[in-house]
């Protein structure tokens, strides 16, 4: 199945903590037995509305290839993550 996941970092972090977050959740992905197909840092951008008392956030989006179990773990860890401000996963079509 394809999924496009979108999620939203806090922006007080500092670069290379935001690095190792990105890379941990990659990792989480991949070792589910995903394979991930374009991803894009779409860099720090304003917020439309506050969240979690953040005004702002560094934007990442994956495309991905992985079956339901990667999925379902990214998702679980992503809302366990305190760095992860907001996630969306979405299910494209084949």
């Amino acid at each position: 199945m394809k999924y496009e996941i979108m999620f939203i970092v806090r922006p007080d972090m500092e670069e290379t903590n935001l690095n190792e977050v990105v890379a941990s959740f990659e990792d989480v992905l991949v070792t589910n037995g995903a394979k991930v197909l374009n991803s894009k840092n779409m860099g720090q951008r304003e917020l439309a509305y506050e969240i979690k008392k953040y005004k702002r956030g560094f934007y990442y989006l994956y495309q991905i290839e992985a079956p339901v179990t990667a999925i379902n773990e990214f998702d679980r860890l992503a809302l366990l993550n305190e760095d992860i401000i907001r996630h969306m996963i979405i299910k494209l079509e084949d």
